[in-house]
């Protein structure tokens, strides 16, 4: 399996190339040169597998034996998930006969990111070493600066997966002030030398913009060798597929001891997903490529909203264009009871789900070359090069103009697999109410809150035999603010008791390391890197000063 970037379309990239690589270096994202198709008897043979195994499986139909053998790939597998906190690693959570609940918080962040970056993490180790193996003594060894954006979990997550790994250096930039209280204490609280967080003032989207402009930088790049942890990276949206796999077959097993084979047969599955970058749904439309069965991905949104505005209209905008007068300035934005929502109108809005404040969807860009190649066979996109060439000057548009408008054929195929809500913070906040104060009784944390509102507004148009998984994204103590303020007038609800764990338990008052930049400037974070990365030449063992 080879891989090619959605801009480019030319150079194929071995799958260890493309983990390294991180971002193409023309602004585009890896894909794969096919999708597989799902082995004829993988109903059966992979119907009992655990999560390990099933990785296994899944990940052995995009990477060649030739780069990692099936029992390097295991190792992998199992060192990565072996620090997870409950045994089927994403386990499957019944609320009712209609909406389950699909748990990715059990790892050692508490957030769905662990999944993949606790896989990335060794995977960088992995290639490093065997790289380094083959120097001769004396020869220069390679490292590799990790760069990354994060609006809360991705940092703490990549942070983990990456502490104190061999010949990594890791950077990662979050909007200072912007991230929930326990998200930035689990960054900064991690002291490793290799370790360094850089609080930027200013949004997840001037973080995130800041990072691409890094990989662009060629001189900077070959000169820190850079990687990325966002899920621009191909072995993050990877990693993610197993647990779709996983939950299917969990949840027929589940149903299956209510229903008659007959009334099993009939069952039509829906994942509903949290979505702020895109990623986590992506993983859902790699798998319904491969043949999973599984019906339309619903793609939860909050107020920021681009997403749910794409698949109403087709136009692909930063800022929502029926909002504007006359003169072509943002009009005032929706708002919240406490003035959260909209407070930052035609930008990132501050919501009660901060994970997902997000302007611009990287990953929407993987799914935009699929729809080219797909719908706009006509129009220059007979070939693979011509779809790239379609979404290159899509995604030109939006960085120069704002916004693109795609042909309706496009929509129409978007539609074809997706369907797309937005949900207000009063939304959330009622969700978190009504499913704690439901039986069985769970607590949600904010962005998963979104995902079963979400749920609840498209289950009106469902089929009755449709049952829905909601992806819940993060552990509820991970915001702790959103989820006080919901519960607070609840009797029975106790926090420390119903919802903090024990390894939150005095986190906010440990010793933190970090770095504040004062504006959201490219020249200011490579002074960082510059400042602190090892030379690579330098000895693992060395680590970074502080």
């Amino acid at each position: 399996m080879k891989y090619f970037s959605t801009r480019g379309g030319e150079q194929l990239l071995s799958f260890e190339e493309t983990v390294l690589t991180g971002l193409a270096p023309d602004g585009g994202l890896y894909i794969p040169e096919q999708i597989p198709q799902l082995p004829k008897d993988w109903r059966t043979t992979w119907a009992n597998l655990s999560f390990v195994e099933l990785s296994v499986e899944v990940l052995s139909l995009y990477i060649s034996p030739d780069e990692i053998s099936r029992d390097e790939l295991r190792a992998l597998v199992e060192k990565s998930y072996g620090t997870f906190r409950h045994p089927d690693v994403t386990p499957l959570h019944k609320l009712n006969d209609k909406t389950y609940i699909l748990e990715l918080f059990h790892g050692p962040t508490f957030a769905f990111k662990d999944v993949a970056l606790q896989l990335l993490g060794n995977l960088f180790e992995f290639f490093l070493a065997r790289r380094n193996a083959k120097k001769t003594p004396g020869e220069k060894r390679e490292r590799l600066t990790v760069v990354g954006a994060t609006s809360g979990d991705t940092g703490s997550a990549a942070i983990y997966g990456l502490r104190n790994k061999t010949d990594v250096s890791i950077f990662i930039l979050h909007p200072k002030g912007r991230v929930s209280p326990v998200q930035e204490a689990q960054m900064t609280t991690v002291t490793d030398e290799n370790v360094h967080n850089i609080a930027v003032k200013g949004t997840f989207d001037d973080c995130q913009d800041i990072v691409k402009a890094l990989f662009g930088d060629k001189e900077f790049n070959a000169k820190h060798r850079l990687g990325a942890v966002n899920s621009i990276n191909w072995a993050r949206i990877l990693a993610q597929t197993v647990y779709y796999f996983l939950s299917y077959f969990h949840l027929g097993r589940q149903l299956s001891s209510s229903l008659t084979p007959e009334q099993l047969t009939e069952v039509k599955i829906q994942y509903v997903v949290p979505t702020g970058n895109f990623g986590d749904i992506l993983a859902g439309y790699y798998t319904k490529a491969m043949g999973l069965p599984i019906g339309k991905l619903v793609i939860a949104t909050n107020s920021n909203d681009i997403l749910a505005r794409f698949w109403k209209g087709g136009a692909y905008e930063k800022v929502d264009s029926s909002t504007l007068n006359g003169s072509g300035a943002a009009a005032p934005a929706e708002g919240s009871s406490d003035g959260r929502q909209g407070s930052n109108t035609g930008g990132v809005k501050e919501t009660l789900s901060p994970a997902m404040d997000i302007l611009v969807s990287s990953n929407f860009e993987r799914l935009l070359w699929y729809l080219a190649y797909e719908g706009l066979a006509h129009r220059n996109a007979e070939t693979r090069r011509g779809a790239s060439e379609t979404v290159n000057s899509w995604m030109q548009a939006v960085k120069n103009e704002g916004r693109v408008q795609v042909p309706t054929e496009v929509l129409e195929l978007a539609r074809r697999d997706f369907l797309a809500e937005r949900v207000t913070d009063e939304q959330t906040l009622e969700t978190i109410q009504s499913y704690f104060m439901s039986e069985p009784s769970y607590v949600a944390d904010p962005h998963t809150a979104v995902g079963l509102a979400a749920a609840r507004m498209i289950s009106a148009q469902n089929e009755s035999s449709t049952v829905q998984v909601v992806l819940s994204t993060a552990h509820p103590a991970k915001f702790s603010e959103a989820v006080t303020r919901a519960l607070q007038h609840s009797p029975k609800f106790n926090f420390e008791r119903d919802v903090l764990p024990l390894e939150f338990r005095g986190l906010l008052e440990k010793e933190r390391r970090v770095i504040d930049v004062e504006a959201p400037r490219i020249e200011l974070v490579k002074e960082v890197i510059e400042r602190f990365a090892r030379d690579e030449s330098a000895s693992a063992s060395a680590g970074a000063s502080v």
